[in-house]
């Protein structure tokens, strides 16, 4: 097995900025479906990791826009009596799974969360936070779908991008394998102006974390709305949220 060192991220690093540079010359016409993420790598500075999972609530919270798909799209399906549950599809650093109980929990209404990642990784940041009453796994959707799993809604968080066409059609037909009703994938919007900012914004960050450079990477791996509603199957909608937001949604799934 290949063992990490600190070398291995500057020279990396590098590559990145010849990407970056690259990519800036040719503009954003086109995604970046090669480069990969730093914290995608099994070998990563597990030190870095942590700290970007820790930080991914905070950049969640500018520019996520759970608040508002929460109050718009979750709270009405929600009571106070009957349990409502939901699925969270690759839950990284947990904050979007715990912010969603939260909320719910504030409002007296009955949400229960189900959370999975398949990485051991993610599982072992957030069994060491305070208890949320969030339920978090280590699973992908496909081993949900084995099992026989359902869930009222079903969501996910910048996991689109991540994703390859063979991947992508799998995660969407899992979907709606899993969900009762309600699937919203959250994810970025390729565009300069929310790359610029993001570069100034977290610069300050790109020696202790992950969340400058794959921030970036992000972006440019991600899609513009025509290009995804191009990919999925009909039945599948692609809408905008600022800021520079992309929600893949999907009503009535199988009963």
């Amino acid at each position: 097995m290949r063992v990490w060192r600190a070398g291995d991220a500057n020279r990396r690093a590098d590559d990145l900025s010849s990407t970056s540079a690259a990519g800036r010359r040719a503009g954003f016409a086109r995604r970046d479906t090669e480069s990969q993420e730093f914290m995608d790598f099994a070998d990563c500075d597990p030190d870095r990791l942590e700290r970007t999972y820790r930080q991914f609530r905070t950049v969640n919270r500018l520019v996520s826009g759970w608040r508002r798909v929460y109050r718009q799209m979750i709270r009405p399906r929600l009571d106070a009596e009957r349990p409502t549950t939901l699925l969270d599809i690759g839950f990284g650093g947990g904050d979007i799974s715990r912010a969603l109980a939260g909320w719910a929990a504030r409002d007296r209404l009955v949400l229960r969360v189900t959370a999975i990642d398949p990485d051991g990784r993610a599982l072992r940041h957030v069994r060491a936070l305070p208890s949320s009453g969030v339920r978090f796994e280590q699973a992908s959707s496909a081993d949900l779908v084995a099992r026989g799993d359902r869930y009222d809604v079903v969501v996910s968080n910048h996991l689109l991008h991540h994703l390859d066409p063979v991947a992508l059609d799998a995660l969407l037909v899992d979907s709606t394998a899993l969900s009762r009703g309600l699937v919203v994938h959250n994810d970025l919007s390729r565009a300069r102006a929310g790359y610029g900012f993001y570069a100034v914004a977290t610069l300050p960050f790109a020696r202790r974390s992950f969340i400058h450079q794959d921030g970036l990477l992000s972006i440019r791996r991600s899609y513009r709305r025509a290009e995804l509603q191009a990919v999925v199957p009909p039945g599948w909608q692609v809408r905008p949220m600022f800021p520079q937001r992309l929600l893949l949604t999907h009503e009535g799934a199988h009963q």
